[in-house]
């Protein structure tokens, strides 16, 4: 490993008292450059998840949730070797890389003249998704101890903020300019971010001296593409049907013969003796099923406001995009406040285990009021705020925790599991939900849509109860002393 003025943790060494709060210009742009390169990523999912309809409409297609599936899957997909790699060479090398690649992939989507281009770009972009976990892990490198935890805190919880604006912005771009123009606002905004994370960001000096594990990489990447096509098409195709089926069991075998590939390798791909200390393993679960239950309520209330209330299913407010837009913008303030708060706390000496056990108690309420009433405009606001604060305190703990927990050599690596973590497990809740509204809870189906009694979405926000009282349990399971050992 390769390292500069550390203290022994890996950190750079805290600064004097001639900045106020000890932040300089210099550490302060570079956070704007790093947070405002993750507001991309997700105005990148967002965004396009609003052009679906007139993206589909205009090739023809009725595979349009394809622009997102195909998104996510490149992402999960490819993180565990570009973590690999920025341990290898980089951390700010690799997140240039990738927004590149988004900027690159928009364009490709921009210009495209039929659909399998479209989703080509789209692919290209995914390569985006790994920016998350590439910021956090660069923070880590090149901000001091002091301000690591209130710097990542405010990066990742950041990405909620963007969430207010963006169908504002996206609607009038559609209206305007049609779909394309999402894309090449998209290439723009990254091309932009690109250069000034290039001329603001330190490189990491921390690196690893290994292999890229080639096989490790195919077989890895080939299981969590496999589970994740088998949730996406299952649904649609069935769940017993041959193409669902067989996704299913090539991805698990893949992932089997992963396990067995990396415990015989010198230098794995990810190293499953760090991936089975318990304060990573519970991290990486409890990504995923942060991510996941934050993704129920993402699901189920642009259904439950946009439903007139005229129909007399006892919930809906027959929302318009604008209105449900403003609905949602409470909760995205709170996930802000919850980030920054936990960034304020473990900065003070507060552990973020604990961060992540209130975080998810805090959503644990929020989905149980929701189930108990969702027929009150004020009161869902309410409800959602409370979510929204938990959120923020997942979304924050967790990088902490990593940070916590892994030595600075295999940050990335072990970060880009939790980043499939947090891939899959929002794919996977929302199937569970819709499979059992589908099956139980349809009250009629009309051309505008599938609607569900009022039952269907208490079902469904206890579900997202479940999950978030499931992660309390994880969080806990975390043990209260860490020590950061390297196991090579």
């Amino acid at each position: 490993m390769v390292v500069d003025a550390r203290d022994e943790g890996g950190f750079a060494p805290a600064l004097d008292d001639r900045h106020p709060w000890g932040w300089t210009p210099g550490l302060v742009v570079a956070l704007v450059s790093l947070v405002l390169v993750l507001e991309a990523l997700t105005m990148s999912y967002l965004m396009v998840s609003m052009s679906i309809p007139l993206v589909a409409a205009h090739y023809g297609t009725a595979q349009g949730a394809w622009l997102l599936t195909t998104f996510l899957l490149v992402g999960g997909v490819t993180a565990p070797v570009i973590g690999k790699l920025a341990d290898m060479y980089g951390k700010r090398r690799l997140l240039l890389v990738c927004a590149s690649a988004g900027s690159l992939g928009a364009v490709i989507s921009a210009v495209a003249g039929s659909y399998g281009v479209m989703l080509l770009g789209r692919g290209v972009s995914g390569l985006l998704v790994s920016v998350l976990f590439l910021s956090y892990s660069l923070i880590r490198d090149i901000f001091p101890r002091n301000k690591v935890a209130l710097a990542v805190s405010i990066a990742t919880s950041g990405m909620g903020l963007v969430s207010i604006p963006a169908p504002f912005l996206s609607g009038w771009l559609l209206d305007a300019y049609g779909f394309r123009s999402l894309f090449w606002f998209l290439a723009v905004l990254l091309a932009v971010l690109v250069c000034l994370i290039a001329v603001s960001t330190d490189e990491s000096p921390v690196r690893l001296r290994s292999r890229l594990d080639l096989l490790g990489a195919a077989l890895l990447g080939g299981g969590v593409a496999g589970v994740l096509i088998a949730v996406s098409v299952g649904p649609g195709y069935g769940w017993t049907d041959t193409r669902t089926v067989s996704s299913a069991i090539g991805g698990t075998v893949m992932l089997c013969a992963w396990v067995v590939s990396a415990r015989r390798v010198p230098a794995p791909l990810v190293d499953l003796r760090v991936l089975g200390k318990r304060s990573v393993f519970s991290t990486v679960l409890g990504a995923g099923l942060a991510y996941g239950s934050a993704g129920v309520i993402a699901i189920l209330l642009p259904l439950l406001a946009t439903t007139p209330a005229s129909m007399g299913l006892g919930y809906g407010f027959g929302s318009t995009a604008k209105q449900l837009a403003l609905l949602q913008a409470p909760m995205g303030i709170m996930v802000v406040a919850g980030g920054v708060a936990v960034g304020l706390l473990v900065s003070r000496g507060s552990r973020p285990r604990a961060m992540l056990a209130v975080g998810m108690a805090t959503m644990t309420a929020g989905y149980l009021l929701l189930a108990w009433s969702h027929s009150s405009e004020g009161f869902v606001i309410l409800a959602c705020g409370i979510l929204g604060v938990g959120m923020g305190f997942a979304y924050a703990a967790i990088p902490n925790l990593l940070i916590e927990a892994v030595v600075p050599e295999l940050q990335a690596s072990t970060a880009s599991i939790v980043g499939v973590s947090q891939n899959v497990f929002p794919a996977i809740l929302p199937v569970v939900i819709f499979s059992v509204l589908n099956g139980n809870f349809v009250a009629s189906r009309t051309p505008d849509g599938v609607f569900y009694v009022d039952a269907g979405f208490r079902v469904g926000f206890l579900i997202g109860a479940a999950a978030t009282m499931t992660c309390v349990f994880v969080a806990l399971s975390i043990p209260r002393s860490i020590v950061q050992t390297s196991v090579r």
